[in-house]
């Protein structure tokens, strides 16, 4: 060996994976990297990707080297390959830092020191990390464990109108969180369901082999296929040039997957008064029909009417309420705290 060559620094490899992403499906840099790597190291013997490595031809030592064993592994210009623990007890942490400390010396030639990503997360990656938190907080939780569908059933209304208040207050940080307490209680609904169905005490149902149990998956799935199936202007050949065109496309499409009669059908009869008869009237209005008002004495016929007469007026009037609620609220408080009240 030249004294060139032996003087080389060579080459560190911080080799990191996504524990999001099964083991062994590694990027070709990775694996190029790994099979030219003069040594591979990896201070967990447990490490899901060994199995894969050592499968794939690749040696790799068990070993945990300090930052100066590294440097001079390196010597010669070898390149030498650490796959991190990611166990979170700070040994990857202490030999960054160690690597950092000799570089600010100025006493080493430091090894070129790289940062390769085997595996990389994608869009919506984290909710893996959701789905597996929800599965062992049911498994060890007391309180969780002991939920059901009808249970938790009041906390998803209330997680809806804290986030539509969070909408209306226009808060970034207060959105993301409300949107994660809606999306919490959709993967808990769904791990519950995964056991089949339960009873009103919360015992299983009684025929098991018909449970008709399903999965975060199977959630996903359903409603990604009637996505694609209810949008054919985006997946498919339709053609549609206006958002009015693409909701009554939409409304055609579900009469005829969910075989109504009638406009009316799939109403929900228990939201709001205000929002239910806003639905009314827009299924009504869409349909081309001509439906004359109840008329008599009752406020709830006048409010009826004032419904309708926004719903034609393009206004929610769930919302426009709410904003003069709002209003009222801020005035009710101006009125407290004025001199005398």
């Amino acid at each position: 060996m030249t004294d060139e060559a032996s003087a080389a620094p060579g080459r560190i490899v911080l080799l990191t994976a996504s524990h999001r992403v099964a083991p062994g499906l590694l990027s070709w840099p990775a694996w190029q990297t790994l099979h030219a790597a003069d040594r591979v190291v990896c201070a967990d013997a447990g490490h899901p990707q060994l199995p894969y490595l050592r499968e794939a031809g690749v040696a790799v030592e068990h070993a945990a080297p300090g930052a100066q064993d590294l440097v001079d592994a390196c010597a010669g210009g070898r390149t030498v390959v650490v796959i991190p623990s990611g166990s979170g007890d700070g040994t990857d942490a202490e030999l960054t830092d160690g690597l950092a400390r000799l570089a600010g010396s100025g006493r080493f030639r430091m090894p070129d020191l790289e940062l390769l990503p085997g595996s990389y997360d994608l869009p919506g990656a984290r909710l893996l990390d959701l789905v597996q938190v929800m599965d062992r907080i049911r498994r060890e939780c007391p309180w969780a464990s002991g939920q059901t569908h009808k249970g938790l059933a009041k906390y998803a209304i209330e997680e809806a109108y804290e986030l539509v208040e969070a909408i209306e207050d226009g808060d970034a940080d207060e959105l993301r969180e409300e949107l994660g307490d809606v999306l919490l209680q959709v993967v808990f609904h769904a791990r519950i369901a995964e056991e089949g169905p339960v009873g009103p005490a919360g015992e299983a149902g009684e025929d098991e082999e018909e449970s008709g149990a399903f999965s975060i998956d199977d959630v996903a799935g359903t409603i990604v296929e009637k996505l694609i199936h209810r949008h054919p202007h985006v997946f498919g050949d339709a053609s549609v040039d206006t958002p009015e065109e693409v909701k009554a496309q939409w409304i055609r499409m579900k009469a005829v997957e969910k075989r109504r009669t009638s406009v009316t059908d799939g109403v929900p009869l228990g939201q709001p008064g205000l929002a239910l008869t806003a639905k009314l009237a827009s299924r009504a209005r869409t349909a081309g029909l001509e439906v004359a008002l109840p008329e008599g004495e009752s406020i709830g016929y006048e409010l009826l009417a004032l419904a309708v007469r926004a719903d034609a007026a393009g206004v929610d009037p769930e919302t426009a309420l709410r904003a003069a609620a709002r209003v009222y609220r801020d005035r009710i408080l101006a009125a407290e705290r004025a001199p005398g009240a």
